[in-house]
């Protein structure tokens, strides 16, 4: 039995060397695949005795493609792989991880993805940063999809023909929904997988992360809005109503009764009360979420104002970055 890594990243610096060195204590079989890095990145992992696959900068850079460029040169390397580990670049793997995870997909024949518990490495250091740690915390047990940083079964990968290159986000979602339909299992169990470091200290870096997010919805909703996996659907709405369909609302009846129509904007101070109320954290990271989930739908519907126009009024879709 034969288990790899590939990491992908850009520009990542500092984090992308704890990551290799992680990886490369856990695995026999690194690829890094670097997506244009003006940092030094690629010889950084080359002096580290990595295998480097760098993307050609004429094609436009997706997370997607560098996975699969990266699956492609792995499979070379071994070609008796049984098991890749994706990482992302601004990721460490923590030790004892790997095993655990080859284990269980040992174990579990059906199951074709696992992934663990990610943790925000330096949470403290700003909201954002607190936000993402937050937003890694989910349910374990079966689940609809991974994050970029899971273990999957070759063979699974194989047979859907990896990632869709084309998708600028929410690739991990869209592959899942493909191995479920085929009748594989995605799965995160409750074992530490790693530390994450969002380094998100701008309120611009915020706003760019959730249009990719919005854009990741919508396209999620072209792909497999149907029924019934509805990818992406309720995500899609709630960004719509909640960012565009209320301000314009209020907009129209502004103009129509005057004044009067501003009271409608208190939906968005009892939206994040009742969420804030729902939340499970500690009551400072349970407003503060709250309230950025308010505020995240209107980068949100932009997002997706953007994939329409790339989708159906012409233009190049580009990697939207918040580093």
């Amino acid at each position: 039995m034969t288990v790899g890594a590939v990491v992908i990243g850009r520009n990542e610096g500092e984090r992308l060397r704890r990551c290799l060195d992680t990886v490369t204590r856990l695995v026999e079989f690194v690829v890094y695949v670097d997506s244009g890095s003006i940092d030094g990145s690629a010889a950084m992992a080359r002096a580290r005795g990595v295998t480097v696959v760098e993307l050609d900068v004429t094609i436009p850079f997706t997370a997607a493609r560098a996975r699969n460029e990266g699956f492609e040169r792995i499979r070379q390397l071994a070609p008796k792989l049984t098991y890749v580990q994706f990482v992302d670049g601004d990721c460490e793997v923590v030790d004892g991880w790997v095993e655990k995870a080859v284990s269980f997909l040992n174990d579990h024949e059906t199951v074709a993805v696992v992934c663990g518990r990610l943790r925000e490495k330096y949470p403290a250091r700003s909201v954002y940063n607190m936000l993402c740690d937050i937003e890694w915390d989910t349910p374990v047990g079966e689940a609809k999809a991974c994050g970029g940083n899971a273990m999957m079964r070759v063979t699974a990968l194989e047979s859907m023909n990896g990632f869709r290159n084309d998708l600028i986000a929410g690739e991990e979602p869209e592959l899942c929904v493909r191995l479920r339909k085929s009748g594989w299992r995605i799965w995160r169990i409750a074992v530490e997988m790693g530390w994450h470091d969002a380094a998100i200290s701008r309120f611009g870096q915020w706003w760019a992360r959730a249009l990719r997010a919005g854009y990741a919805f919508a396209q999620g909703v072209e792909l497999h809005g149907a029924p019934p996996e509805r990818l992406g659907v309720r995500e899609s709405r709630s960004a719509w109503i909640w960012g565009l369909g209320i301000p314009v609302t209020v907009l129209g009846l502004f103009l129509w009764i005057g004044g009067w129509a501003l009271a409608l904007l208190l939906v968005y101070p009892i939206q994040i009360v009742r969420l804030a109320l729902r939340g499970t954290r500690s009551m400072r990271e349970n407003w503060w979420w709250a309230v950025f989930l308010v505020l995240g739908k209107f980068p949100e519907v932009i997002g997706q104002m953007k994939y329409v126009v790339h989708r159906h009024v012409g233009g190049r879709s580009r990697l939207i970055e918040y580093k």
